[in-house]
């Protein structure tokens, strides 16, 4: 990645002019700034950052802290009140669907005005324009006015377009939540090969969406930011003010740390070894220690105090191989009663993104195991561990109480457990699921023979 600045914010506001009644409009033209008539609205205040050519940069918050307006100014179509903000190179921007879009023209004459604004030339769209429609996908709807076209349809379009104008800088407002699951793909295919030479600038609400695409995060809130750094501390400290939220505020509390991962005893050599050491596809996984300092968020009416890997018959695994099978123990204490506590567990790669996991909810749904305060409780999974890519992998465990829909987070622990594939067999996909029987079927003749 280039040094080189791509975006450069540098204290931009934007502030609207609030009017309650439509006569002081009026009132405020004529009074040549003499009184004020209105409101300040600040949807942006004294906002800074710089993002570096090839750079991928995620902005999240909740509705209303300003996103939007930041895309705009980013992409030129609103002026900051102050401050400035430059963007070097072309700009594709994806703000809201159909925008740029005539609503009269078709999607063939759409097409043509919007690349255009976005920099081609009449030979380059007309040199393009098949590949943009295949990419689009949406048939003879293509030389239908636009004004008819389902939000689906839309996203395709707007985003065929953008694909296709050797944009320098990409911006996505969530335009993808519109698309479908085949459409979605095919643009998360275009998102990651754009990134191997572009730089994007994403808005989501999606956490996995944000540590598998983005680098870093900016979080905005109220029209300010309130925190950038990397994307997955910075998700992690936007998930918990979101339950905060939703809790007492002065009962909910954040901490931990993070670090790197420390080993847990002495290495133990699986009894399959030597029958794996012949190749060098073995899923080796390596175990790490449980980190309770881990960054953590929750009221904590209960704390967890312990997670492990187990055999099935309960012995404490440091190496694993994938395809095993092995229980994961999470140990709680509650400081509370709690009536309905519900233990549950995801595992992450590298990046953030969730691979798999599971809570005790259903199966305790119709007959709850209340916890006085003072005692224990241990939820064990029993699964089959799948093959893993190389790389470390990280164990996110909580602590709740009430049901999927509507409950209490006591205790949420980020990377409480760390454990590191040494090598594997997956060379695609995030996970490898083992399988019951592979095998090659060999006619007895030709096929030809056989249709003859």
């Amino acid at each position: 990645m280039s040094s080189e600045a791509a975006i450069v914010a540098q204290g931009a506001s934007k502030c609207y002019r609030i009017f309650k009644r439509p006569e002081d409009r009026l009132k405020q033209y004529l009074s040549f700034g003499r009184r004020r008539y209105y409101e300040e609205y600040w949807a942006l205040r004294d906002v800074s950052f710089t993002v570096r050519r090839g750079e991928a940069v995620a902005i999240i918050g909740r509705n209303g802290a300003g996103k939007s307006t930041l895309l705009q100014i980013l992409s030129g179509t609103l002026q900051p009140s102050s401050g400035t903000v430059e963007v070097h190179g072309r700009v594709a921007a994806l703000l809201e669907l159909g925008a740029g879009f005539n609503p009269e023209f078709t999607g063939r004459e759409n097409v043509h005005l919007a690349a255009t604004i976005l920099g081609l030339t009449p030979e380059q769209v007309t040199e393009r324009y098949q590949s943009i429609a295949d990419f689009a996908g949406i048939g003879d709807f293509i030389d239908q006015p636009v004004k008819f076209y389902s939000s689906g349809m839309y996203a395709r379009l707007a985003f065929a377009v953008a694909a296709h104008v050797d944009a320098d800088v990409l911006i996505v407002d969530e335009i993808l939540a519109v698309g479908d699951a085949a459409f979605t793909q095919k643009c998360m295919r275009f998102i990651h090969e754009f990134r191997k030479r572009g730089t994007l600038l994403l808005v989501s609400h999606d956490p996995g969406s944000v540590t598998s695409l983005c680098e870093r995060a900016i979080w905005l809130d109220r029209g300010e930011v309130r925190e950038e750094g990397p994307a997955r501390e910075v998700s992690h400290s936007y998930l918990a003010a979101l339950y905060g939220e939703r809790e007492d505020a002065g009962a909910f509390h954040i901490g931990g740390s993070r670090r790197a991962p420390v080993a847990e005893g002495a290495r133990v050599d699986d009894p399959r070894r030597e029958l794996l050491a012949a190749s060098t596809h073995r899923n080796d996984m390596e175990i790490f220690a449980f980190d309770p300092d881990s960054p953590w968020f929750g009221k904590r009416g209960g704390t967890i105090e312990a997670v492990r890997l187990l055999s099935p018959d309960g012995r404490p695994l440091v190496v694993l191989t994938g395809g095993e099978e092995v229980v994961l123990a999470v140990t709680a204490t509650a400081h509370e009663p709690l009536d309905r506590p519900i233990v549950g567990f995801y595992v992450k790669d590298r990046r953030g993104q969730t691979l798999f996991g599971d809570n005790t909810y259903l199966a305790y749904r119709q007959a709850p195991a209340p916890v006085a305060p003072g005692r224990s409780v241990t939820a064990r999974f029993h699964f089959q561990m799948p093959f893993l890519p190389s790389g470390d992998f990280a164990v996110v465990v909580a602590l709740a109480e009430g049901t999927q829909a509507n409950h209490v987070q006591h205790h949420w622990i980020d990377d409480a457990l760390f454990f590191r594939v040494q090598s594997s067999h997956v060379a695609k996909g995030l996970v490898g699921i083992p399988m019951i029987d592979i095998r090659l079927d060999v006619a007895d003749r030709d096929p030809s023979e056989a249709a003859a």
